[in-house]
């Protein structure tokens, strides 16, 4: 027969250190921090919410990200994400030509809602700059409005 005493008191009923670590916190934060980053991330991919034409054309394959100049819906310029005004579009076509590469070629994307003079006067600048290499971004037919996954090149 054997029964569990009460602890004596020459130890100080004092009890040994529990040596095990308690994770369920660590897997509960983690599991947070997991979903915050699987909402957010398909969010930071485009920058300027624009809805691009469709097409059939086939993408583009590219091996570094390309420089992009996009119009959105109000017609607000942006180079890289950048919000430039109309004024200083000439400005800064021209220091963009001096620091791209002589083959390599500018994005251009524009909402499919725009008026197509607004986006032929910026297709005016882009060549008036010397930006002659210009890829019109698409989207593919019957691929959802905004994504932008399917490219079509036509050259100025």
């Amino acid at each position: 027969m054997s029964m569990g005493l009460p602890p004596s008191r020459r130890g100080g009923g004092r009890r040994a250190p529990m040596a095990d670590i308690n994770v369920t916190p660590l897997v509960d934060v983690m599991l947070v921090l997991l979903i915050i980053f699987m909402v957010t991330a398909p969010l930071l991919v485009t920058g300027v919410p624009i809805r691009l034409p469709e097409t059939r054309a086939k993408a583009l394959d590219q091996d570094q990200r390309p420089t992009v100049l996009s119009i959105d819906q109000d017609g607000a310029i942006f180079v890289n994400d950048e919000p430039v005004a109309e004024a200083d579009l000439p400005a800064r076509l021209d220091d963009l030509r001096r620091r791209l590469d002589p083959g390599e070629q500018l994005f251009l994307r524009a909402d499919s809602g725009l008026d197509y003079g607004r986006v032929m006067r910026v297709m005016g600048e882009l060549n008036r700059a010397g930006l002659d290499r210009v890829a019109l971004v698409t989207t593919a037919a019957g691929g959802g409005s905004n994504s932008s996954t399917a490219r079509s090149s036509a050259e100025q």
